[in-house]
């Protein structure tokens, strides 16, 4: 493919990651409205939001095959369709019942794009021959930042359904201008139609998918932070350093702020360090950071320790995936983000239950323990091969 389509389909892909952070974010900060138009209670809501879980874990295990069977753009671009129309339905529903199910089909598309536009952008890493993959996890991290910061702007101003039909507005729009440049670019992976074609499919043994799994793992270990710290970072500066709602909500501005900082340097990290020591060295950075912010009796020795946090974090999920692509095409893509999904939305929850039995303080130390999970790994397949 010429050096001018190759430029083209990073832009593309870059508008694709930024539009899901953007979209998805913007859903978020809207649930306490969407909370109290369904007159759901804490249980039946908590029930409900499962259905993006549910929805998104399902269609990354089938979305793989679908990128082998039609191509990762395309898939894309569906998904990316799906997505904005799916953000405008919860304002529609009036019932836990209800958001439920359009949760679920949004969940679909949330979790299919992820797949399928991080399957192409590990073909793209493969013909460049860079180390990119940061710069399109740094582009979903701004536009999740924007998205709720347009949120927060809008939320006493607009109702839920004008924002969210907004959003879905703005989803196509993007998808419209993106999708045409990103469909005019060859798959840098043919789809095989469903045919396998001899020597094109990625290796399928035993060490392959053990070895896709262990990456897998690393991608859970990040994302478990992500999501202890999304949830329950502003509490703990709350309830256990008696910071004020607004110093402790920018706890989690500094973690996600360090960690866009991350990835936007990640490209120029990892063509220094290479991908184990930067496995190595973030992982390591993240657990030293996490003690500091779970045990640190100051304030601003907390917030300094989220940073840290999040800059040690920044580039782990982005390697692990591009590591398991490059092993076994959108098959290893799937497996690793479902694994690293899972791993957010079971930080949250054991946070909580570990909260309970000892501490807060000492429940968030779990987050340093995972990622120095994580460095081990790293270190453990610093001798496997994915090219």
């Amino acid at each position: 493919m010429p050096g001018t389509d190759l430029v083209r389909l990073r832009l593309a892909l870059t508008a694709f990651f930024a539009l899901d952070g953007f979209v998805f974010a913007g859903w978020v900060v809207r649930i306490p409205a969407i909370k109290e138009q369904t007159g759901a209670s804490a249980s039946a809501l908590g029930l409900a939001l499962l259905g993006v879980s549910a929805g998104a874990v399902i269609t990354m295990t089938l979305t793989g095959r679908l990128c082998r069977r039609y191509g990762s753009h395309l898939v894309t671009v569906v998904c990316a369709v799906l997505l904005g129309v799916s953000v405008a339905l919860p304002p529609l529903t009036h019932s836990a019942l209800a958001l439920g199910a359009v949760l679920l089909v949004f969940g679909a598309a949330y979790g299919g794009i992820n797949v399928a536009f991080n399957s192409a952008a590990v073909d793209l890493v493969a013909a460049l021959r860079r180390p990119i993959m940061p710069s399109f996890h740094a582009a979903f991290s701004l536009g999740g930042m924007i998205g709720a910061g347009l949120g927060a702007l809008v939320a006493g101003s607009l109702s839920p359904l004008r924002h969210l039909t907004g959003l879905a507005v703005i989803a196509l729009l993007v998808t419209a201008v993106a999708g045409r440049a990103l469909m005019r670019c060859e798959p840098l992976t043919p789809a095989d139609g469903g045919r396998p074609a001899e020597g094109s499919a990625p290796r399928r043994d035993r060490r392959t998918r053990a070895l896709v799994i262990v990456f897998g793992l690393i991608a859970l270990c990040t994302a478990y932070g992500e999501g202890a710290l999304a949830d329950w970072g502003a509490l703990h500066l709350e309830q256990d350093l008696d910071a004020s709602p607004g110093a402790a909500a920018v706890g989690y501005l500094c973690f996600a702020l360090a960690m866009t900082v991350g990835r936007l340097s990640g490209t120029t990290l990892l063509e220094r360090l290479g991908r184990t020591r930067t496995i190595l060295v973030g992982g390591s950075t993240a657990a030293a950071g996490m003690l500091l912010g779970a045990l640190a009796p100051h304030l601003w020795a907390a917030l300094l320790g989220y940073a840290v946090t999040g800059l040690g974090l920044a580039n782990l999920f982005p390697v692990a995936v591009e590591r398991a692509g490059a092993l076994a095409g959108p098959s290893g893509v799937a497996t690793a983000s479902t694994l690293g999904y899972g791993g957010m939305l079971l930080g949250p929850p054991a946070i909580g239950f570990m909260a309970d039995w000892y501490s807060l303080p000492a429940a968030l130390t779990s987050v340093a323990v995972l990622a120095a999970v994580a460095t081990a790994i790293g270190f453990t397949t610093r001798h496997v091969r994915t090219d």
